[in-house]
């Protein structure tokens, strides 16, 4: 079994641009000099323990990398980042142990699937080919009609978010690349599906749909949750984040 201590990577400035560039969500604790408490550097041990599979766990003394320094505007006091496909997802100044664990759980339902590991954990594919079921993992939004809505969405085996849209529709054109973006993001974890209202009018009437762009959340058949209007990709990623661990009583 690893040591948690030899999980958490001590970075130089390279060091932490190959984790950046890696296709795992990146927590990292800057220090300007700094030494990490004890209960914080447990935190981060056992985050990188515990989700090792999921995220990479850095430790930066920015006086040692000046890149990274400025890059980030590590300025006396420590921070927390969460990092993931090339962005900034979360950032702490001054953070306890408790941000760690949030940070983490955050993180984590951003990573890509991964195959059978030494710990046993297998990826959502695995587990429907186990069942008999194919998991599709779609990188791109899917167009549904009123043909397919019941079998792409109804009976996905993944959360689906529905973006109900028409091609005049101005704040559904600054929706739509955000959409194919977090499309890409969360592949295996959620389906984004779109709904064209002038082609499909049986699926807006049902769902009384007054006005567009609205979003309707899905997960194991039942609507979760739904949402009119243009959002910006932070919130619709929390969204998407909220989705995949919403717990849906049996």
């Amino acid at each position: 079994m690893s040591n948690p201590a030899s999980l958490v990577i001590q970075a130089n400035d390279e060091q932490l641009d190959k984790a950046l560039q890696g296709n795992k969500p990146v927590l990292i604790w800057f220090s300007a000099g700094q030494t990490a408490g004890i209960d914080l550097r447990k935190a981060l041990e056992k985050a990188a323990a515990d989700y090792q599979q999921e995220l990479a766990v850095v430790m930066v003394d920015t006086n040692a990398c000046p890149t990274a320094k400025t890059r980030f505007d590590v300025e006396k006091h420590p921070i927390l980042v969460g990092w993931h496909n090339g962005e900034t997802i979360k950032r702490r100044p001054r953070p306890w142990a408790s941000d760690v664990v949030g940070f983490a759980d955050v993180l984590r339902t951003l990573a890509p699937a991964v195959p059978a590991n030494p710990n046993g954990n297998v990826s959502k594919t695995e587990v429907a080919a186990k069942s008999g079921k194919e998991l599709k993992v779609n990188n791109k939004p899917v167009h549904v009609t009123d043909a397919t809505f019941e079998q792409e969405v109804l009976q996905s085996e993944l959360p689906v978010l529905v973006d109900f849209w028409a091609a005049w529709c101005g704040p559904c054109k600054m929706v739509a690349p955000i959409l194919d973006k977090l499309a890409g993001e969360f592949a295996g974890k959620v389906k984004i599906a779109k709904v064209d209202v002038d082609a499909n009018p049986s699926l807006s009437g049902a769902f009384q749909i007054m006005s567009i762009p609205t979003l309707m959340f899905v997960k194991q058949g039942k609507i979760v949750g739904q949402a009119a209007g243009a959002a910006p990709e932070a919130a619709l990623r929390d969204a998407l984040n909220q989705l995949v661990n919403l717990q849906i009583p049996a």
